[in-house]
C-alpha cells in the first residue's frame, strides 16, 4: 500500500470571523482522528507553522503531521504519510454459544452450518474455530481478516464527520445547484478539494465532489481558479498565484510583523490586543497594514472611549506613545494592496471619523449634567424585581461601604466611601455608557474628575468593579477597596437570601467570580474584617431577609470557603494543607496565607506525621464521648507516669504555642508543638482512655482535649494524616 501526503479543502463564503480559528482547528482535528481511527495514518502530531524544530519534526515517518488553514473563504487541512489503504486486521468474530453450535459429540449443529454459510463457508470451517470464554460461559470465536479500509471510503467518512462536528455557531439552509436540494452549514459551499499526492480522491460534501481546484483573492489572484498541482504544493500555489496566506498563524504573524514595523516608523507601538489580532487575521487573506489618522480635537475624548470605538467597530489598531497615551494615528489591516494605498487610507478616516465624533458628543453631552444629579434615574433601573431598583441597590451598597470603611479607616474613609458608592453607578445613565457598556466606571470616574471630586473617589467610582475577572488589578485605594466589597458582598447576599444561588455549572450572576473578588480583597489588602460577621452585616440591609438567616449566612460563607479552596489549591497548596486550615473557618480570611505556610512547614518536620496521626486519633475519641468534654486537667487525678509526663509536657508548650499564636506567628506556633511527639506517643502506648473509673475517664478525656485546642488553633492538623 503506497503512502503520499493528503490535501483536504473546503471552499465557501465568508466564515464567521470570531470563530474561525476554533473551526479551522475542528475541521483538521476531526479528519485526522478519523483517518487515524480506521488505520489510514499512525500517531498525529498537530503541526506549528511558527515552531523552530518544524523542520527536524517533519522527517518522522511514523508520525502523520497535520497542518490546519484557515482563511475567510476557506477551512483546509494539510496530512503527512496517508495510507491509500488500511493494513488489513486480525479480528475474533463471535458465532454463538458452544452448547448451541456443538452437539454432545463435537458436530456442528444445523444452527452453526446456516450460520457459515450465511458467511459464504461450508462445515470445514468448523474446524478453524476456536473455544473462548464468554462469561459464564463458552461461546465459539471464528478468526477472520478484515480488510482496511480504503482512502476514498474512509475520507468519506471523515469529511462527514468533519462537517457534522464543526463548532458552527448559527447554521444556515441553502439551495444546490439543482434547484431541489437543501443543505445545512455554516456559509454555502463552493469547491471540495481532496488531493493524495497528485491524485484526485474520489469523495463528496455538501453537494460537491472533490476535485483540484480552487479560488485565490477575491481582487488579487493571479487566475480566477487554481489548479493545485499535489497535496504538497497547496500553500505555495495560494500564495504565489492566489495572493492568499493559507496558514491562519502565518497569516497572524505577518500582521504582527506590519503592525510592529509601521509603528516603529512612527515611534509608536500597536495596542496590544490578543483578541482583535485573532479577528482581523480571520477577515484578510492577505493582510496590507496602513496608516491613518485622525483630528486631534478628537483626543479630548478619554482614550478608552477612542480606543474601543476604533477596536470593536472599525477593527483597527490605535497607536501609542511611549507613556501608553493615545495618537491621532491608527493602523488598518487591510484585505488588499493598491499601489496607491491613498484611497484605502482615505476611505477608513472618512469612516472613523463619525464614530469618533459620536464619542466626542456624548462626552460633551454627559458633562453637562452632574453624577449626583443622575441618582434619583437609577430608581427607574431595575436591578431584580425581588431585590429593587438600582436605587434600592445603591442605598444599600452606600450603608455597607460606609459600615466598612469606618472600621477600615474612621469617619474620613467612611465620608469618602459613602459618597463613591453613591454615584458609582449614576454613568450608568450617560449616554456613553449606553453606547459603550464596556466603559462603566471608567466614564464615572472621568466625570467625577471634570466636576473636581476628590480623586480618591472618582477611582473608586471606577475601581469598584475590580477584580473583574481572574488576575485582574484590585481597586488602589482604600476607599475604591470598601465599595468594591460592599458592591460584591451585596450582589452575592442579596441573590442567595432569594434563593439565587449558582448550580452546577449554571452561574447566570458570576457570582463565583463575585466571591473571589471579595476573598482576593479581604486577603490582598490585609483587610481586618471578620468574614462571617460582614456576611451577617450585610444581611441585615435587606429589608427582605427573612426565614432560616444563619442557614443563609452559612450557606455563603461556604460557598467562598469553597471558591477560596479551589483558589488555592490552583495555587500549588495541597488539598490536604486547605483542608487543615479552612475546616477551621478561620475568622480572618487574611490571615489564610501565613496559617497555610505555617501548615506546610510543620508538614516537613520530623514529627509531623506522628503528630497528625495522633491528633485525628484524639479527634476521634472526642467525637465518640458521651456529653460534652471541657478541656481541664485535675492533676490529683493522673496516676499513669505517661499522662503525668502529657501534662507536664502541655503545661510548657501550650502557653508558649499560645503566646506565639496570639502574636500572629504561626510557623513558630506549629514548631513549638513538635516537643509533643515524645509525650504524646508515651501516652497511646502505655494509658487506657476509657478506663473503668468515671472520674478516671473524663479527667483523661479533658486531658486530650486540652491537646486537642493545643494542636489546633492554627489549622486542623488531623487533615494532614495519611
Amino acid at each position: 500500500m503506497s503512502q503520499n501526503n493528503l490535501l483536504v479543502e473546503l471552499f465557501v463564503e465568508e466564515l464567521p470571523p470570531k470563530v474561525l480559528k476554533t473551526l479551522g482547528f475542528s475541521f483538521a482535528h476531526t479528519i485526522a482522528e478519523e483517518l487515524k481511527k480506521l488505520g489510514l495514518i499512525n500517531s498525529i502530531i498537530f503541526d506549528d507553522p511558527l515552531a523552530k524544530n518544524r523542520e527536524s519534526r517533519t522527517s518522522n515517518a511514523d508520525e502523520s503531521l497535520v497542518l490546519a488553514y484557515a482563511t475567510p473563504r476557506r477551512l483546509a487541512v494539510h496530512i503527512t504519510s496517508v495510507a491509500s489503504q488500511a493494513a488489513d486486521k486480525q479480528i475474533s468474530q463471535k458465532l454463538m454459544p458452544v452448547s448451541v453450535g456443538l452437539d454432545a459429540n463435537g458436530n456442528a449443529t444445523p444452527a452453526l452450518i446456516k450460520r457459515l454459510n450465511g458467511m459464504g463457508m461450508d462445515e470445514t470451517a468448523v474446524s478453524k474455530l476456536t473455544k473462548q470464554v464468554d462469561g459464564k460461559n463458552e461461546a465459539l470465536f471464528l478468526e477472520v481478516t478484515q480488510k482496511g479500509a480504503a482512502l476514498n471510503e474512509g475520507l468519506q467518512k471523515a469529511i462527514e464527520e468533519a462537517v457534522q462536528k464543526l463548532p458552527i455557531p448559527k447554521v444556515m439552509t441553502y439551495q444546490l445547484a439543482d434547484g431541489w436540494s437543501n443543505v445545512n452549514f455554516v456559509r454555502p459551499a463552493h469547491s471540495l478539494i481532496a488531493l493524495h499526492g497528485n491524485a484526485v480522491v474520489a469523495i463528496n460534501a455538501l453537494g460537491l465532489n472533490a476535485g483540484n481546484q480552487t479560488q485565490g483573492h477575491r481582487f488579487e489572484a493571479a487566475a480566477s481558479v487554481i489548479t493545485i498541482k499535489n497535496a504538497d504544493s497547496y500553500a505555495e500555489q495560494l500564495k504565489t498565484e492566489g495572493a492568499v496566506i493559507a496558514s491562519f498563524a502565518d497569516r497572524r504573524a505577518e500582521i504582527v510583523k506590519q503592525l510592529n514595523d509601521a509603528a516603529a516608523k512612527q515611534g509608536l507601538k500597536p495596542i496590544e490586543d490578543e483578541a482583535l489580532l485573532d479577528e482581523v487575521t480571520a477577515l484578510v487573506e492577505r493582510p496590507n497594514v496602513l496608516l491613518g489618522q485622525f483630528e486631534e480635537i478628537y483626543l479630548e475624548v478619554p482614550q478608552e472611549c477612542l480606543i474601543l470605538t476604533m477596536k470593536a467597530n472599525q477593527k483597527y489598531f490605535p497607536l501609542l506613545d511611549v507613556n501608553g497615551r493615545l495618537t491621532n494615528k491608527f493602523l488598518i489591516v487591510s484585505n488588499i494592496n493598491p499601489d496607491d494605498p491613498s484611497a484605502v487610507i482615505g476611505g477608513n478616516e472618512r469612516v472613523v471619523r463619525p464614530r469618533l465624533a459620536d464619542a466626542k458628543f456624548f462626552f460633551d453631552q454627559d458633562r453637562k449634567k452632574t453624577l449626583e444629579s443622575r441618582i434619583s434615574s437609577l430608581n427607574k433601573v431595575v436591578y431584580h424585581n425581588k431585590l429593587g431598583s438600582q436605587g434600592e441597590r445603591t442605598e444599600r451598597v452606600g450603608a455597607i461601604a460606609i459600615a466598612i470603611a469606618r472600621q477600615l479607616g474612621g469617619a474620613d474613609l467612611a465620608s469618602k466611601a459613602g459618597l463613591a458608592a453613591q454615584l458609582a453607578k449614576t454613568d450608568l445613565i450617560t449616554d456613553m455608557v449606553g453606547e459603550f457598556p464596556e466603559l462603566q466606571g471608567i466614564m464615572g470616574r472621568y466625570y467625577a474628575q471634570h466636576e473636581g471630586l476628590d480623586n480618591e473617589v472618582a477611582f473608586a467610582i471606577e475601581d469598584h468593579y475590580k477584580p473583574r475577572f481572574a488576575g485582574d488589578d484590585l481597586p488602589r485605594n482604600q476607599v475604591g477597596v470598601a465599595v468594591a466589597l460592599a458592591d460584591k458582598l451585596e450582589t452575592i447576599v442579596g441573590l442567595f437570601s432569594i434563593g439565587e444561588k449558582p448550580t452546577g455549572d449554571k452561574d447566570p450572576f458570576a457570582l463565583r467570580r463575585q466571591a473571589l473578588g471579595i476573598i482576593r480583597m479581604l486577603i490582598e489588602c490585609k483587610l481586618p474584617l471578620q468574614f462571617e460577621k460582614l456576611i451577617q452585616e450585610v444581611l441585615s440591609a435587606f429589608n427582605h431577609a427573612t426565614g432560616d438567616q444563619v442557614a443563609t449566612v452559612q450557606a455563603i460563607k461556604e460557598f467562598c470557603l469553597d471558591r477560596l479552596s479551589v483558589n488555592l489549591r490552583e495555587n500549588g497548596a495541597t488539598p490536604q494543607e486547605v483542608d487543615a486550615v479552612l475546616s477551621l473557618e478561620p475568622a480572618l480570611l487574611s490571615e489564610v496565607p501565613t496559617r497555610l505556610t505555617a501548615v506546610r512547614t510543620f508538614a516537613e518536620l520530623r514529627e509531623a506525621p506522628a503528630l497528625a496521626a495522633a491528633n485525628k486519633r484524639v479527634s476521634n475519641i472526642l467525637k465518640k464521648a458521651e456529653g460534652e468534654v471541657l478541656a481541664q486537667v485535675n492533676a490529683d487525678l493522673l496516676s499513669e507516669s505517661a499522662e503525668i509526663a502529657l501534662n507536664a509536657a502541655l503545661g510548657k508548650v501550650k502557653p508558649e504555642a499560645d503566646k506565639l499564636f496570639e502574636s500572629g506567628d504561626y510557623t513558630a506556633s506549629l514548631k513549638a508543638l513538635a516537643a509533643l511527639k515524645a509525650p504524646v506517643d508515651d501516652f497511646f502506648d502505655h494509658v487506657m482512655v476509657n478506663a473503668d473509673d468515671p472520674a478516671l475517664k473524663a479527667n483523661r478525656l479533658g486531658l486530650l482535649a486540652t491537646l486537642h485546642q493545643a494542636m489546633n488553633r492554627v489549622a486542623d492538623l488531623s487533615k494532614l494524616a495519611a
